[in-house]
């Protein structure tokens, strides 16, 4: 007799019509393989629903993680150097105040012995540095900036790491009981069958 073409875990799970679940019962009952198999299912399937069910932790706490939480003061620092809108509106303010006090203090200016300077080269000497200014502290800020996204990366990856190795000790410590389990299983199911009369 050939082996039949069902799955014998949908037998063993119930999930087999009633016409095809008759046909797999009088098929175990000459065939010692699939009964094994089928046995054997049965053996696991029991051992399964006999473990209780475990949150998996979504997170470690550790006791130092207050430690590490910087000061009120220290967070509005980093919040206003992180912020380039704030540093520009900084910026842009102390500029003013500075053009203010220099206008206020500038003495008068005396009398035109020689000529005047070129006005346009002035000014564009003033552009010309002052777009400098600007360009240094914008790569400063950035280059801050990808500093802190670098740093803050790797503490994530590294928290992350622990996280994936908390979680695969806890599935290897399941494993670990379930494969004692089932050794139990097979022990004691290997005595009864040498126990059982024949």
């Amino acid at each position: 007799m050939s082996c039949p073409p069902f799955d014998l875990r949908d037998f063993v799970l119930n999930e087999l019509a009633d016409s095809d679940r008759r046909l797999v019962e009088a098929h175990l009952l000459s065939c010692d393989a699939c009964r094994d198999e089928a046995d054997r299912l049965r053996t696991t399937q029991a051992a399964l629903l006999s473990l209780r069910d475990e949150e998996i932790p979504q997170r470690i706490g550790f006791v130092s993680d207050r430690v590490f939480e910087p000061s009120g003061f220290r967070r509005w620092w980093q919040a206003f150097w992180g912020s380039a809108a704030r540093l520009g509106f900084a910026s842009a303010a102390m500029l003013s105040a500075a053009i203010v006090v220099f206008a206020l203090t500038r003495p008068a200016p005396a009398p035109p012995a020689s000529p005047q300077p070129d006005l346009a080269a002035v000014e564009a000497r003033f552009d010309e540095r002052l777009n400098g200014a600007v360009a240094r502290a914008v790569a400063e800020t950035t280059a801050r900036q990808e500093a802190r996204t670098n740093a803050l990366l790797a503490a994530s990856e590294d928290r992350h790491r622990l996280e994936m190795k908390s979680i695969q000790l806890a599935v290897e410590q399941d494993l670990s009981i379930l494969q004692k389990r089932y050794n139990q299983l097979r022990l004691f199911m290997a005595s009864a069958d040498t126990g059982a009369p024949r």
